[in-house]
């Protein structure tokens, strides 16, 4: 069975790229795990800030890496399950591993990463792009 495309207008020409992350976002986005804002806010200068917080209450900035590849933020948290030093009596607070990303749009650039009380905040920056204006010349074929 083929999947119809949502982009498939004459008009519409090098979108297919588009498609590939819409894909990519719906098979990432089951999982709630941990729980995030994203802001926006006004940097210096006016220009156009994001800020993706992520709840990581437990997690160390060395059980923590954030990265980018390919237009895809991805931060990830390991901790190590310590259950041979450990006896409880109940265990409400799991220490699970995670994997969240974020698909990028053209432009876009990881400023900082901070972590704060168990909140690790992200600011992303997208520049203002210069508008261009360029003639093509028109020729004569032969």
């Amino acid at each position: 069975m083929s999947r119809t495309s949502l982009l498939n207008s004459p008009l519409l020409l090098g979108f297919d790229e588009i498609e590939r992350i819409l894909d990519r976002v719906g098979k990432s986005s089951g999982e709630g795990y941990p729980p995030y804002n994203i802001e926006r806010l006004t940097g210096p200068g006016g220009s156009d800030l994001l800020r993706i917080t992520l709840a990581v209450a437990g997690f160390t900035q060395d059980q923590l890496d954030v990265s980018v590849e390919d237009s895809q933020l991805t931060i990830t948290g390991k901790q190590e399950d310590d259950d041979e030093d450990h006896v409880y009596l109940h265990r409400g607070i799991a220490a699970r591993q995670f994997t969240r990303t974020f698909v990028l749009a053209d432009g876009i650039e990881v400023r900082t990463a901070d972590l704060n009380n168990g909140l690790l905040s992200i600011d992303l920056e997208r520049p203002e792009p210069e508008r261009m204006v360029r003639k093509v010349e028109i020729t004569q074929a032969n």
